[in-house]
């Protein structure tokens, strides 16, 4: 009698493990919808305006400079800005644009 309680009571449990790992998926699947999809594709669209800012294109860093775009040298994936009206130039990163202030007409 007590072996037949044990086989019962096993194949018992092994519904009950299955039920959790299918709690679990659901869980993680959710947190993946509402967490990281969204940051992803936060970051393409950062890096795609990062990557089509162009000569001429009022932009903003992450540090909070604002400038006008007067060169782009694509070797060194770096932009020089011109800054205030006594035309200072520096030097950035193109990682470091933090948005791009120009409107742009698409024609696609």
């Amino acid at each position: 009698m007590n072996q037949y309680f044990l086989l019962s009571n096993a194949g018992g449990d092994m519904g009950g493990l299955i039920m959790m790992i299918a709690v679990y998926a659901l869980l993680f699947g959710a947190l993946y919808l509402i967490f990281f999809r969204p940051q992803s594709k936060k970051r393409k669209k950062e890096e795609k305006m990062r990557k089509d800012a162009q000569i001429g294109d009022e932009i903003t860093t992450i540090g909070g400079i604002c400038g006008r775009i007067v060169g782009i040298k694509e070797d060194t994936e770096t932009l020089i800005i011109e800054t205030g009206t006594d035309r200072s130039k520096l030097r950035i990163k193109r990682w470091a644009i933090g948005s791009v202030d120009t409107i742009h007409d698409d024609v696609e």
